[in-house]
């Protein structure tokens, strides 16, 4: 069983009402050993969505420490952010890592040219497979302009909102980047996550589908993070034992979680 979930969500996150205690109290009932609580970080996010993904990071701090306080006997609490990531905000959040004593940083994509795709309008003036595309080069320029994070985060995470989904998505049809996207990865030694919400969301493949775990460890990837991006109690550790024995099939013996910003692998 995989005992650590490091991708999870409270109401420190613009998305989720769920207080850090609830979630805590979960992952204690269903036997994880170990918690990171990455809430999200997406400064400037675009103002047309009328969303606030920004937090207080000290008040973060402060609940981490009363929490970690009162469940030490029971749950390793870790402290994580996920940084939504465009190039003009390298600085900024290099500011604010170098500021903060966390754990393990998240680097995601959310916005593509101040769009995000969750919303239909990302989608009216363009193809699916360029949808897919223009997201999948955003990874590629965030990594360019910003690498002081450990794992990059749901890299297919796009086909929860194109018109057909994963329907007509494969590893094959997207390897020309996808390739680059997974060597940048290792080259700047960073960790791949898994994210097993594609499950939650019925698309029967985790964030990135299997084929692509699979080429990451082909191409010499080693590092795997695992989150269920939670941002409800009864999301955390979704599918977990489903990702466990896909990881294990591919040939990874170990799993990674981070401490201080340092890694640590877990045995399988």
């Amino acid at each position: 069983m995989i005992c650590a979930d490091f991708h999870v969500h409270t109401d420190f996150s613009g998305d989720s009402d769920t207080p850090m205690k609830d979630m805590i109290e979960r992952a204690i009932d269903i036997g994880l050993t170990q918690i990171c609580i990455t809430d999200h970080m997406d400064h400037l996010y675009p103002e047309q969505y009328h969303m606030n993904f920004t937090f207080d990071v000290k008040e973060y701090f402060h609940q981490i420490e009363e929490m970690s306080e009162y469940y030490k006997d029971r749950i390793k609490i870790y402290k994580g952010i996920e940084l939504g990531l465009v190039p003009k905000l390298a600085g900024w959040y290099q500011e604010l890592v170098s500021k903060y004593s966390f754990d393990f940083v998240i680097g995601s994509s959310h916005i593509v040219d101040d769009l995000d795709p969750y919303y239909r309008e990302y989608w009216e003036e363009k193809e699916e497979e360029e949808g897919y595309r223009g997201y999948f080069q955003t990874i590629l320029d965030n990594m360019d302009a910003y690498d002081d994070f450990d794992t990059y985060g749901h890299i297919d995470y796009i086909v929860r909102y194109g018109p057909c989904k994963n329907q007509n998505y494969s590893y094959k049809k997207y390897a020309d980047i996808l390739d680059k996207i997974l060597l940048a990865i290792i080259h700047k030694k960073k960790a791949l996550e898994v994210n097993t919400s594609g499950y939650k969301y019925g698309l029967e493949q985790s964030h990135p589908h299997r084929d692509i775990i699979k080429r990451y460890k082909e191409l010499g990837g080693k590092y795997i993070t695992i989150g269920s991006d939670a941002h409800k109690p009864e999301h955390l550790a979704y599918d977990f034992r489903k990702i466990s024995d896909i990881l294990v099939s591919l040939g990874f013996e170990y799993y990674t979680i981070f401490e201080h910003r340092n890694p640590k692998l877990i045995k399988f």
